[in-house]
């Protein structure tokens, strides 16, 4: 061979061999990646190749699928679409999915691996979809959705005792199943949804986090317990009427000027919602105790999964005397979403121990067998048994004697704290409503609530924690232990 040749012929030679590199790494290392890659039109020709695996509520399924004359054969389908969606989420053949329908979209659509069987792994061929149990309570979420109604808002109810979450409810809600498809309609209808100011699309319960207000006072209270700063919630504190913010003129105040706050007892601030015994309670204790409680709840925790994410609940650092006083009282820069509210309640309820909050039961595959089960974790010890205790029993005084009247069940033990929390401009904004709660029948069953209502429809002065939200609350607590 002579010498051209032969180095047309290496060439060639190193040709085939990157081209055969080069297609190793493509179907190799590389395989997963495009496989994954949204914009491969061949995922969403896969998912939609046969009915998804559904998504359950009390065992029943809350989601379906239906044929179409597209290339994509199936298409989702949702009951009780607008109740369920801060449950399920949304899937949908051309603007993808979220929360639950996403997290498990491999188990839903059959390619996840535990669900193959050897000759399914030889064949390639997908297995029929797995189906994902929630702990919802049916009950208790179609009764947290017609008590919001018409307002802005969200619940959230907890089993303490296992983390369970019995409700998840945030309103507005909106249709999954009108944009689940790929026609115009199902453009039209994700379009008007995007473009809404209402952002029915957002997950309330977990994804808006706002000041607590008065609701933040039971984990001031419980710092003051658990660091020895009082002994009981009966022992008078040290709070005058007003209270001068320190280093400040500005005096700190009360709802009601008759309130009984000059040197009341836990009990009694938490009754009468005292901002003067908190706000000082906050910097007596100092921001650094006051912190070290509230991450106990799970506040500054940027990883709470349930398993979709909630928004990072925020205790403020860096603040000076005047500014941890107000934090003492849900404002300045708290910030807490309704599932961390129902974390505070449920950890009281629970003797101090605080449950991983959980909205998945279990995974099983396309003939009913179990592939994951969630048992209870704990998530942390937020305090004592004894604070516990002394925290409930003044939240039951709240409840029989004080500002969360509206939260009484009969035959019930009810304890609650509500919260009207400021904001905007000078605080010239409708204030947003709280109230946390937690019902115990007497049997060792509890169930904890935590309801913000962000607009009410009120009048601002008619705004308060136990006129729109505490009623919300009794009629999931009710729902749960009937």
């Amino acid at each position: 061979m002579n010498k051209p040749v032969r180095r047309v012929a290496v060439f060639c030679l190193v040709l085939i061999l990157a081209l055969m590199g080069w297609a190793t790494w493509i179907q190799g290392a590389k395989a997963g990646t495009y496989q994954d890659d949204p914009k491969n039109p061949r995922v969403a020709i896969g998912t939609y190749s046969a009915p998804l695996g559904n998504i359950l509520v009390d065992g029943e399924p809350v989601t379906g699928s239906a044929a179409t004359s597209s290339t994509l054969k199936y298409k989702r389908t949702y009951k009780d679409g607008p109740l369920y969606a801060p449950v399920t989420g949304f899937s949908s053949q051309i603007f993808g999915s979220n929360q639950l329908e996403s997290l498990y979209r491999d188990l839903l659509d059959g390619s996840d691996s535990r669900l193959q069987s050897p000759a399914g792994v030889l064949t390639r061929q997908r297995a029929k979809g797995g189906d994902v149990a929630t702990t919802i309570d049916a009950a208790v979420q179609k009764a947290g959705y017609e008590a919001l109604g018409d307002k802005t808002g969200a619940a959230v109810a907890l089993d303490p005792s296992t983390g369970r979450i019995l409700g998840m409810v945030s309103t507005p809600s909106y249709d999954p199943g009108k944009f689940a498809g790929s026609t115009a309609a199902d453009q039209k209808a994700w379009q008007a949804l995007s473009d809404s100011d209402a952002e029915p699309q957002l997950n309330r319960a977990l994804r808006q986090p706002l000041p607590p207000g008065s609701t933040f006072k039971l984990v001031v209270a419980a710092a003051a317990l658990e660091n020895g700063l009082y002994a009981s919630v009966d022992e008078p504190t040290v709070s005058p009427d007003p209270y001068t913010l320190p280093h400040t003129s500005t005096g700190l105040t009360n709802e009601s000027a008759t309130a009984p706050c000059k040197n009341a007892t836990i009990r009694t601030a938490l009754q009468y919602s005292c901002n003067t015994v908190f706000g000082k309670m906050a910097v007596d204790l100092g921001q650094d105790k006051v912190a070290a409680q509230a991450e106990k709840f799970g506040f500054n925790d940027g990883e709470v999964d349930t398993p979709v994410r909630a928004a990072k609940s925020v205790y403020p650092t860096d603040m000076d005397a005047a500014q941890t006083a107000l934090s003492g009282i849900g404002q300045f820069d708290d910030q807490a979403t309704p599932m961390q509210m129902a974390m505070v309640a449920s950890a009281i309820a629970n003797g101090g121990e605080l449950k991983t909050p959980q909205l998945v039961d279990k995974l099983t595959d396309g003939g009913g067998n179990t592939v994951l089960e969630n048992g209870p974790k704990t998530y942390a010890k937020t305090m004592s048994a004894r604070t516990a205790a002394q925290l409930r029993s003044a939240m039951q005084t709240v409840v029989d004697k004080g500002t969360g009247s509206n939260a009484k069940i009969g035959g019930l033990t009810v304890g609650g704290k509500t919260g009207t929390a400021q904001h905007g401009v000078d605080n010239s904004g409708t204030p947003y409503a709280w109230f946390v709660s937690y019902a115990e029948d007497g049997q060792g069953r509890q169930v904890a609530v935590a309801v913000m209502v962000e607009d009410g429809r009120a009048a601002r002065n008619e705004v308060s924690g136990n006129g729109l939200a505490a009623p919300i609350a009794r009629a999931m607590m009710q729902a749960a232990l009937a």
